[in-house]
């Protein structure tokens, strides 16, 4: 027989007490990754965050040096907020951020990716895949089940290096991107995708729950059955393009729904003063006429107020309630300080009126 060992009772009393102590902090901290804000301002109050598919080399490479210089300059600067996903240089893009942001403090920026693209390793990939340059050697493959979420999810937080997200985005579920597939894939995000990003949330890998899309019309779809905490919208409300104004914002409102807008420079023709000899891309793809006569519309009415074209983009897309941030994506500390520069421009009240008395911007527009 073993002897009996008796422990005074201020031992159990010690153990319940600690037990409860540590329940209580992981609920506490559980309770606080669930319910904290999707996006951070900058610390000095800019709605900016930084986007990162540059980072994972769109359209031209940059070195691993390049890559960081970018994120600690908008750190230095103030940013908190961040953006990436595995399609973005097929991880390229994650491995850096990770890289760039695993030193500071967890609680002081957040971060999002997306799902809807695995990757698989490939020992010989092409030099360019999708518009990215230089990738990491994987190729990518569409998988929106529950198990391949899951999975995304789980690789992403490696490349990463991170233990949790603070907003996961269902990626390109728009009929463009998907064609004669969009009705399957937009059934199969509300029966299986969701739910289980849901359970994710619940395990606390998660915090919230959104889509990434270039694309109105799916949102507004998915929201007549799901709710979302969160929309990462490229280029659908912009000041050249404001096909989202009369029913997915004040939806987005309505439903508490947490708006980061992308692409508010529309891939590239808002971003720099038009010129008769720089090529004017819309949609990362050659400006069609009526964007390209409305651009020069909206430039000379610049011209006449002494207001720069970035500038109007980007405090056009501010000046929505619904949108929370937008989020830049540069290539260079320059281009990010840029982007600073315009954000903090005075625009007199007359250009804008001027905007909506042309037919420029709706008249509705805020």
């Amino acid at each position: 027989m073993f002897p009996v060992v008796t422990l005074p009772t201020c031992f159990f009393t010690a153990l319940v007490s600690s037990t409860i102590a540590l329940y209580d902090a992981r609920l506490a901290w559980g309770l606080r990754f669930m319910t904290s804000p999707v996006y951070l301002p900058c610390t000095d109050g800019s709605r900016l965050g930084l986007g990162g598919a540059p980072l994972g080399n769109l359209f031209e490479a940059l070195s691993d040096a390049e890559a960081r210089a970018v994120v600690d300059a908008a750190w230095a600067d103030g940013c908190r907020t961040f953006d990436t996903a595995p399609h973005y240089g097929h991880g390229l893009s994650e491995r850096r951020l990770g890289d760039a942001l695993r030193s500071h403090p967890r609680h002081s920026w957040r971060l999002s990716s997306k799902v809807g693209r695995l990757l698989s390793p490939q020992a010989q990939v092409p030099d360019e895949q999708h518009s990215y340059v230089q990738t990491l050697p994987f190729v990518q493959h569409w998988d929106l089940s529950a198990s391949g979420v899951r999975r995304s999810i789980e690789d992403s937080l490696q490349r990463l290096g991170l233990a949790q997200l603070d907003a996961v985005y269902v990626h390109d579920i728009d009929a463009h991107t998907q064609g004669d597939r969009a009705a399957q894939v937009l059934r199969q995000v509300l029966d299986e995708t969701l739910p289980e990003l849901a359970r994710l949330k619940q395990e606390g890998l998660l915090s919230h729950i959104g889509l990434g899309v270039n694309d109105h019309d799916v949102v507004l779809q998915v929201l007549r059955h799901a709710p979302l905490d969160a929309l990462m919208l490229a280029g659908r409300y912009t000041l050249l393009d404001t096909v989202a104004l009369p029913t997915l914002m004040p939806l987005l409102q309505e439903r508490k729904v947490a708006l980061a807008l992308g692409g508010v420079f529309n891939s590239g023709i808002l971003a720099t003063r038009l010129t008769t000899d720089r090529p004017l891309t819309f949609n990362y793809a050659p400006a069609g006429p009526e964007w390209v006569r409305k651009a020069w519309g909206i430039q000379a009415v610049c011209d006449q107020h002494g207001v720069s074209l970035p500038a109007a983009a980007l405090e056009f897309a501010l000046a929505h309630p619904a949108t929370h941030i937008v989020m830049l994506g540069v290539r260079s500390p320059a281009q990010w300080q840029a982007a600073r520069a315009a954000e903090r421009e005075v625009i007199p009240d007359a250009f804008w009126q001027q905007l909506r008395h042309e037919g420029l911007i709706p008249a509705e527009a805020p």
